[in-house]
């Protein structure tokens, strides 16, 4: 309980109002279309230099951890997710807001991102040692199987049929190959010079969700149907609370997935949210209401996407290994500042360890309250004509895909995904398995051309990839998940093409 004898730390004036600043901040960043929690706590690093070590982790620990919940506001009101880890958001969240429920959808959002943050922090607290042992269990064939049974999901999300699902991933895996090959440096797909790096993951994002939208606002005005009034439904915060507690399997699935999730090092919150979104779905007895507008879709995302924010540190501060690209940006701060996160930390530097975790965990807090606050304000956005609302969310893409690296080669990549998103939407493809493809593409290939060159050297690719306990049981999960989306496939055609009878009497 030693967390206990620090935690007084945290309301010293400075460190107070850091963590403030540094919370209100990162819902704003979050909230920008582009700029990624790892993006931002980058950002705030060069404003930590003149700060002591413990006051400097604060700051960047609070832009983590609001950051990510931010990125429901631009994901709920706009349909851009502000960041990877917000993906799964989008599909239910902005439903709600076209429905006039942008108020509930964004308090459900911070009230379910403060639960799973705070529950993530505190495995981050409690199991910081066992976890960290449980993390190294994990190799490349390990990482390789999470990321198949990532694809494996790519089947039942957010389309109309499992072949076109299958089909929008296939297009995402195929763009992750474009590029340079990380492991042999083959060049592959490389048609136009934009694309020597590959395609950034920030620019596809936003390309694929919000150019549609601002193409089909467009052809609306066009048409002189654009002038459309939402009428945005005032929703109480007990509602919300309330609305929260009688969906606590959404709640479960999202948090347990996430904390999971997040202490694997290099797979991130964006794996996070999806995957908890379609178990969630997969479990749920209202399953044909996901996709609509259905408030557990957020609650599963949001909640997933945030209690791994403190698991996804348990690597870094125990073993010197970023368990996600923002960690690896925060032990750049740590380093900066002469310390060096291992198992000593807590023995050296005890005050900079425990108040930097308490300060998340009030963080967490802190985030939910000013969340709630602004979003009955944020809601109002759905009441912007669609003309203006188009042209305010293509500049924001813009600039959105020009920051990530300064290059106006993103903004190309930007545009010409979200053109051929526009018409492949047309006939019933969806943008978020492309981008779960496009994600897991990398992480599949790495770890397998890795797990190839170890099995050569030893044993040989079946044992490898096939044995052990841990391959075993990740192998049954994607099975599983496999026979799952297939036997839902063929009972909803069945049920579709069974004639209904008449039941009059």
């Amino acid at each position: 309980m030693e967390f206990i004898y620090y935690f007084g730390n945290v309301f010293e004036p400075i460190s107070l109002l850091l963590l403030i600043g540094g919370t209100i901040g990162g819902l704003i960043l979050g909230a920008t279309p582009g700029l990624s929690p790892t993006m931002a706590v980058a950002l705030l690093i060069p404003f930590t230099f003149q700060l002591e070590a413990v006051q400097g982790l604060i700051l960047l620990g609070a832009a983590y951890t609001s950051t990510v919940a931010g990125g429901a506001v631009s994901a709920i009101l706009l349909k851009i997710p502000g960041a990877p880890a917000n993906i799964a958001t989008t599909l239910d969240g902005h439903a709600m807001a076209k429905k006039g429920e942008g108020a509930k959808a964004l308090q459900l959002s911070f009230l379910a991102s403060a639960v799973g943050g705070v529950f993530g922090v505190l495995l981050l607290i409690f199991l910081t040692p066992l976890l960290a042992k449980w993390a190294l269990a994990f190799g490349p064939s390990h990482l390789f199987w999470l990321a198949i049974l990532g694809v494996t999901i790519i089947g039942s999300l957010d389309s109309a049929s499992v072949v076109k699902g299958l089909l929008s991933g296939c297009i995402g895996l195929w763009l992750a190959t474009i590029g340079f090959d990380d492991i042999m440096g083959a060049q592959r797909f490389i048609f136009h010079p934009s694309l020597g790096g590959g395609i950034n993951i920030i620019a596809a994002l936003i390309g694929l969700f919000a150019i549609p939208q601002v193409l089909t606002m467009f052809a609306k005005g066009r048409q002189g149907d654009g002038i459309e009034v939402i009428e945005v439904q005032k929703h109480a915060i007990k509602d919300a609370v309330r609305e929260l507690l009688s969906r606590k399997r959404a709640m479960a699935i999202g948090t347990a997935v996430g904390s999971v999730i997040g202490l694997i090092p290099g797979v991130g919150g964006q794996i996070a949210g999806l995957v908890a979104y379609d178990q969630t779905k997969k479990f749920s007895p209202e399953r044909k209401k996901f996709g609509t507008g259905h408030p557990e879709g957020v609650i599963a995302a949001e909640s997933a996407n945030n209690a791994m924010v403190g698991p996804s540190l348990v690597p870094l501060l125990t073993l010197s290994i970023p368990g996600s690209p923002t960690a690896a940006v925060l032990l750049g701060g740590l380093l900066i500042h002469g310390i060096f996160p291992g198992t000593d930390l807590f023995d050296n530097h005890p005050d900079v360890a425990w108040t930097f975790i308490n300060s998340m965990l009030i963080g967490q807090v802190l985030m939910c309250l000013f969340g709630l606050y602004i979003a009955g304000m944020a809601a109002k956005v759905a009441q912007v004509p669609q003309s203006v609302m188009a042209a305010v969310v293509l500049g924001l893409s813009v600039f959105g895909a020009y920051s990530v690296q300064s290059s106006m080669g993103d903004v190309y990549v930007m545009a010409t995904l979200g053109v051929m998103m526009f018409f492949l939407e047309r006939f019933g493809f969806s943008a978020a398995p492309l981008v779960l493809g496009l994600i897991l593409g990398p992480i599949a290939e790495a770890n397998f051309i890795q797990g190839s060159m170890i099995a050569n050297a030893t044993d040989g690719m079946a044992p490898y990839f096939l044995g052990g306990g841990l391959n075993i049981l990740l192998i049954a999960i994607v099975v599983a998940s496999i026979a799952y989306s297939v036997w839902m496939e063929l009972r909803q055609h069945r049920i579709t093409n069974t004639p209904q009878e008449e039941t009059l009497v």
